[in-house]
């Protein structure tokens, strides 16, 4: 990636500037990602026997 993509798809995430001094990379990159991935529907979703099983 590079930097002026970063920079797009922080300002796509509503990362401010001043708020890219506490933060990594990596967590800009994860919320932007998550951002995306907000109206995405799966066909079954876990629930927690699904967790006490794994």
């Amino acid at each position: 990636m590079t930097m002026p993509l970063f920079l797009l798809r922080a300002v796509q995430a509503g990362i401010s500037i001043s708020d890219m001094d506490i933060l990594t990379i990596g967590e800009v990159i994860d919320m932007y990602t998550e951002r995306s991935n907000d109206n995405e529907t799966y066909a079954y979703v876990a629930g927690q026997d699904d967790f006490d099983r794994f």
